[in-house]
């Protein structure tokens, strides 16, 4: 579930909340699609994230792939530990940038 969608220094928070799963992942799909259109770097804040399963992490690959195709980039920022857990499992924590926090992220390119 998305709880917000703020801009913060040229990037777009987006945060994430609850379950990340097949019942709420086309409206994350969405969301994240909409937030890499204009070609702006994207944050996706998880610490909030209690679970996640293929489908949410599919959303996640399909908008860092169409952000690349714009010329920005998608990161991740303060994944829980559940989180964490499956995208060291899927070896994807090698794919996106992960930020502690949101000062390390703003420090850097997003």
């Amino acid at each position: 579930m998305t709880d917000s969608v703020i801009d913060i220094s040229n990037r777009r928070v987006i945060h994430l909340d609850g379950s990340v799963d097949l019942e709420n992942s086309p409206n994350i799909r969405k969301v994240l699609l909409d937030a890499v259109q204009d070609g702006r770097n994207v944050l996706v804040d998880m610490a909030e994230v209690t679970y996640i399963d293929s489908s949410g992490i599919a959303c996640l690959i399909e908008a860092l792939q169409t952000a690349r195709k714009k010329g920005a980039d998608l990161a991740l920022l303060s994944v829980s530990a559940q989180a964490k857990r499956v995208l060291e499992l899927a070896r994807l924590d090698m794919v996106f940038k992960i930020h502690d926090n949101l000062a390390s992220a703003v420090g850097t390119s997003a």
